[in-house]
């Protein structure tokens, strides 16, 4: 019985699963957006989000945390100084999935997992354009 057991197991060992999390937290906050399964997405949120929290604190230690679980410099650098400020006054759901496809071989759901911060910097409007008028009426 798997009472109490949280999380998938995704077809793998325990520590082959360890290194694919890792793995794919650090290519998310890396490239911030990759395309993966729809389970593997679901199970990284949570970590991206832990990841995000430590870059929003700052301070050694929880710097120390991240590279723990990261293990590459660059990005644990990019994650505190530049995404991290971008999710200052949020408090959480850095991440949002889009379905995208099937994958061909399995039919696999496949998603874009992106951070939200992402998009809203791509979907800002050109300087200089007038905002659409409302019906309100005071």
């Amino acid at each position: 019985m798997r009472h109490r057991k949280k999380g998938r197991q995704l077809g793998r060992q325990t520590k082959h699963r360890w290194a694919l999390f890792r793995s794919l937290v650090t290519s998310l906050l890396e490239h911030e957006r990759i395309e993966t399964t729809e389970a593997k997405a679901k199970e990284i949120r949570g970590f991206t989000d832990r990841m995000i929290t430590l870059g929003k604190d700052g301070s050694l230690p929880a710097r120390r945390r991240a590279l723990s679980f990261l293990r590459s410099k660059d990005v644990v650098s990019k994650l505190f100084s530049d995404v991290a400020g971008r999710f200052k006054d949020r408090p959480g759901g850095y991440t949002r999935m889009v379905k995208t496809r099937r994958r061909i071989g399995d039919a696999a759901e496949l998603v874009a997992i992106e951070l939200v911060a992402r998009a809203e910097v791509s979907t800002s409007k050109k300087p200089g354009s007038t905002p659409a008028k409302t019906d309100k009426t005071e």
